[in-house]
């Protein structure tokens, strides 16, 4: 039996040069009688036995060598498999390999494996000595296995499975590299950001939205922004929101909705949108904002049968004084002052009682108290923006205030000052009021659907303060909380002076006139900006805009360059 002996009687070596040293070829283990191998511990059932010789020792270099011969029994599980079995005669030649397998069946958990000289052979040449049984591997694997390896293959196994595992580790590192750099770091920039905001708004967990919207079903959609959907949604305790979903593909978008939380969540007044609070988890970024039944004013007054709401004359009033006091804290009463830069109908919202909500503060800008004169991308919508900041981008909290002396023409007429042209003597809606002033006559302004149900005092007083509030100079136009004071009697209305030559007398010019219509067929299907950006341009998108909200109102319009080129000559 083979006991793993080192003795110089027990390890044939090759000392021919076809069986580099690293091989098992190279040598072989010997016995005088036999040679046993014993597998302990094995699962019963059928094994593959693969024998591997190679005739090292009576080789064909020298004559003396080339006679000898060599034969023994081979024995697996106690039975005769091979009998006589000649190494060199098999392989055909010396120093050549030669590989047999054999089927056996363990039964008692052991594998018996025996090579026994059966006193054949040369025993005296080229010297005296044994020259029984010879083996240079045993292979055993299982029987539901097809092939064995072959000697020395299977050492290689363990190389080739770690340098499989290295190449797969080092590309899933470079992947994880990759999305760390473009997923990431975004969403851990973002977090960073958000929580050195302060934000004085409550969070969400993104299931406690996919609930509230029944998952962002699209029969719950309301809306689409520029940054991603918006939806309407119930939480638990059944309150109506707005879920605005951030696209993941919008990296500006990110940074952006980082900054607008930050500067809205601050700003808290019964006549701004509220912000209720946020939610990041993942990839998903969620604003969540209160929900206005009522949709937009501008709907209200001048939307579709489906939309259009009768406003009756208090409620009018009521939405008109909304506005003032929601633009008087943004102009001078919160933390941060801002100047809105697009008011208009679309950006007022209306509530379930019907009262105003200032919204979309992507167009608004930090009202930095040392700049009187801030140099900007022009973003508004034509009609609405103050002649100063349209034609050389003069922005002021004044430029609000002529927006809103517009929308009150509007609530007070029930008409839009970028649609209304009754007949070609006027250019707009502000237009026909200053004609109407001059005749004395400005009840004639009244929306005739209120009839003769409204409050003239209260009605004379929001015309001519809107006038005032549109006055061509913006030194002469009031500050919002004047607004609201003469709006609620508590003061009297200021004499308009507007001195024309300022913007030059063309106002009612048949070429303004011709250019305002083309304009106004032309916009309907553009809403390019008014100037090209610049290295000092700021410019956002809305995180609570009626645009995103609710559907666009086509009346909404906006201003491109080539258009103001001409209004300039």
């Amino acid at each position: 039996m083979d006991d793993d002996g080192q003795g110089p009687g027990y390890t044939l070596p090759s000392n021919y040069s076809y069986f580099p040293t690293d091989t098992v070829y190279s040598t072989a283990r010997r016995a005088a009688i036999s040679l046993t191998y014993y597998g302990y511990c094995l699962e019963n059932g059928m094994y593959t036995v693969k024998l591997d010789f190679a005739e090292i020792q009576f080789t064909d270099d020298e004559s003396y060598k080339r006679v000898g011969k060599r034969f023994f029994d081979i024995y697996i599980q106690g039975k005769l498999e091979i009998k006589d079995f000649n190494i060199k005669e098999a392989a055909k030649g010396s120093n050549k390999t030669y590989s047999i397998e054999f089927k056996a069946n363990v039964t008692d958990n052991t594998l018996e494996i025996r090579l026994y000289w059966n006193g054949k052979g040369t025993t005296c040449i080229p010297q005296r000595g044994n020259y029984g049984p010879i083996i240079s591997a045993i292979t055993v694997c299982s029987g539901q296995s097809t092939y064995c390896p072959e000697p020395g293959e299977a050492s290689k196994i363990p190389i080739v499975v770690g340098v499989v595992t290295s190449a797969l580790l080092l590309v899933f590192l470079v992947m994880g590299v990759i999305c760390w750099k473009f997923y990431f770091r975004d969403k851990f920039m973002r977090e960073r950001d958000l929580k050195g905001l302060d934000l004085k708004t409550g969070s969400f967990t993104l299931r406690q939205l996919r609930a509230a919207t029944n998952n962002f079903d699209s029969a719950d959609k309301i809306g689409e922004g520029g940054f991603g959907s918006v939806y309407k949604g119930k939480l638990s305790d059944g309150t109506l929101i707005a879920v605005k979903q951030l696209s993941p593909k919008s990296r500006q978008g990110n940074r952006e909705f980082v900054n607008e939380i930050g500067m809205i969540s601050g700003l808290q007044h019964p006549n701004l949108v509220k912000l209720y609070g946020c939610c990041i988890e993942g990839d998903q970024l969620l604003l969540v904002y209160e929900y206005m039944e009522n949709n937009s004013l501008a709907k209200a007054l001048f939307g579709s049968e489906t939309s259009f709401l009768m406003l009756d004359w208090p409620t009018r009033y009521k939405i008109c004084v909304g506005i003032a006091r929601g633009l008087a804290f943004l102009h001078e009463e919160s933390a941060i002052r801002i100047v809105h830069r697009d008011i208009k109908g679309t950006n007022v919202l209306l509530d379930k009682d019907l009262s105003a909500k200032i919204s979309d503060f992507g167009l608004a800008k930090l009202n930095e108290e040392e700049n009187t004169h801030i140099s900007t991308r022009v973003a508004g919508t034509i009609g609405y923006m103050a002649p100063e900041y349209a034609l050389w981008g003069y922005l002021t909290d004044k430029a609000d205030v002529y927006s809103f002396g517009v929308v009150a023409l509007e609530i007070v007429s029930g008409r839009s000052n970028s649609s209304y042209r009754t007949t070609n003597e006027f250019v707009c809606l502000l237009d026909w009021a200053h004609v109407v002033q001059k005749k004395g006559n400005l009840m004639e302004m009244v929306d005739p659907k209120l009839q003769s149900e409204f409050n003239k005092e209260e009605a004379e007083r929001m015309i001519k303060l809107a006038l005032l509030c549109t006055n061509a100079s913006p030194s002469l136009r009031p500050a919002m909380s004047e607004v609201v004071s003469m709006l609620e009697g508590q003061t009297s209305i200021q004499e308009m002076i507007s001195d024309p030559s300022i913007y030059g007398d063309d106002l009612h010019s048949k070429h303004l006139k011709g250019h305002y219509q083309q304009v106004m067929d032309q916009s309907l299907n553009s809403k390019q900006d008014l100037f090209p950006p610049s290295d000092k341009s700021w410019i956002g998108n809305s995180s609570t805009s009626a645009h995103d909200l609710y559907p666009i109102n086509p009346e909404s319009i906006n201003l491109n360059i080539s258009e103001t080129s001409s209004l300039i000559e």
